[in-house]
Parts: structure tokens; sequence; C-alpha cells
């Protein structure tokens, strides 16, 4: 079964910062390929990557490629069973480094790149995705303080906020009960989102799991349920397509 993930990237513009799709890591038949996106030659700023640099060719390799193997924590590290916990994990089966990849979204500080799942439906063919709760850093005090007494299985909500000056697009997380903003949505799932609230009878957001040594980007493990409506085609915008000749825009074939 292929395993893709798409691959952001943001630009350095701090006036106006954005955030885009330039690539696609794929994982099938013990074979790793990354292959840019039209998004590589639209979005301002945006220069190849060391050794990836043709835009026109599909790159493959047994391992997987420095540049995202460098984003998952090391095996020899002693937090490494943890760190595999908090995403999810059972350190002893542990997932394909891909897999991996995917939930923790191969978050670093230092610079602008981050990956997200390609989402298909699942085996009731139903949405389902999983992902960490953003922006905790930047709540209030309130929210931060809610975040420490969160309960695995509690329901969230989604709320939207299009007067968001800073991303009309993005989608906040609050408490059932409490008018608490605890963070965002990824980035990269608020369209697909807005999508589903508008188009299924019920989105439900639930704690997967709750982290409470993790660093406050892996803190909360969330489990996000919709449906699979009609039509439905996530990340299939312009910038979602393939550059290289005979690549199926279609993460499942």
């Amino acid at each position: 079964m292929k395993q893709a993930l798409f691959v952001a990237w943001r630009t350095q513009d701090d006036k106006n910062p954005a955030w885009g799709p330039i690539g696609r890591l794929e994982y099938e038949n013990n074979t790793y390929r990354f292959f840019y996106t039209e998004g590589a030659r639209t979005l301002s700023g945006f220069h190849p990557f060391f050794r990836m640099e043709d835009l026109n060719v599909v790159y493959e390799s047994d391992e997987l490629p420095p540049l995202f193997a460098n984003r998952l924590l090391s095996k020899s590290r002693p937090e490494y069973e943890a760190y595999l916990s908090w995403s999810g994990f059972d350190y002893k089966n542990p997932p394909e480094p891909i897999q991996l990849l995917g939930v923790t979204q191969g978050q670093r500080q230092t610079d602008a790149i981050e990956v997200f799942p390609c989402p298909v439906p699942d085996e009731g063919g139903c949405y389902l995705n999983h992902f960490f709760i953003h922006g905790i850093r930047y709540s209030d005090d309130a929210g931060k303080a809610y975040v420490e007494r969160m309960k695995a299985e509690e329901q969230l909500r989604l709320v939207p906020e299009p007067e968001n000056p800073v991303d009309p697009q993005a989608v906040a997380i609050y408490p059932m009960s409490e008018n608490v903003r605890l963070g965002y949505a990824p980035r990269y799932l608020a369209h697909d989102i807005l999508h589903l609230e508008g188009n299924c009878n019920v989105v439900e957001l639930f704690v997967q799991r709750i982290n409470p040594d993790a660093p406050l980007q892996q803190r909360v493990l969330c489990r996000m349920n919709a449906c699979w409506s009609p039509g439905f085609e996530p990340c299939q915008s312009k910038a979602f397509q393939p550059i290289p000749k005979g690549v199926s825009a279609n993460c499942e074939g």
C-alpha cells in the first residue's frame, strides 16, 4: 500500500507569511520517492532542496532521504520510546518512518518545512485524521490551563475564524463547554475542515492522547472523524499537482 505525505514550505516574508505545498514524499514497495509539485514553481522565494535541484525528476531511494530523516528523533536517543508514545505508536511495534513523520509533521524550529499526510478514506469510507493541536504556545493563560487538565476521549469543537487577520481560513479549537481557545487545527487541514463542515452532518474532534511530558507541539494528539462527502477531493488544487511527467496526482495510485 502506498503511503504519501505532502511537503509544505513557508515563505520568508515576515509581514505576509504563507504556507504552500511544494512536493510529495511517497513510500511503496520498500522504496521512497520524492518529487516536486507545481507549488514549487509558484511559491515566492522557494528554491529546490540540496541534491534535489531538478524540479522534473522523481528522486528514489531505499532509505528515507536525509532531509526528512533528520526531522525524526534518533532511535539512539533515550527519549525515543516516549517520542513514539507521544505520537500514538507502540515502541515494541514501531511504525515505518514515513508514518511517524506524518504524525509529527517533521516540525523543527529552525526552518520553514512541514509535512502532512495525503488524506484518503478509511476502511469504512469515512474521513479519519490524527493531528497535534497547533499554536498552544500562543494561547492565553486560560487556554494553557485548560490544556493541563484535558483528558483522553474528551470531545472538542472546531471553530472557523473567517475574521482572522492573519489567516481567514484558520480553524480554532475550543472545549465543548468553555469559551477558551486552546489552539488551532493545522493550516494544511483548514480547507478540508471547512469543506467537511459544510457537507457532512457531523464532524467530530476528540482528544486521542495527552502527553504531559512532551513539548507543546506534541502535547495534545487529536482524532477527527467525518464523512467522505460525494465529490470530496482533498489536495487537488494546482499547487498539489506533480511536476514530473507521468506521475499520478492521486495519492492512492
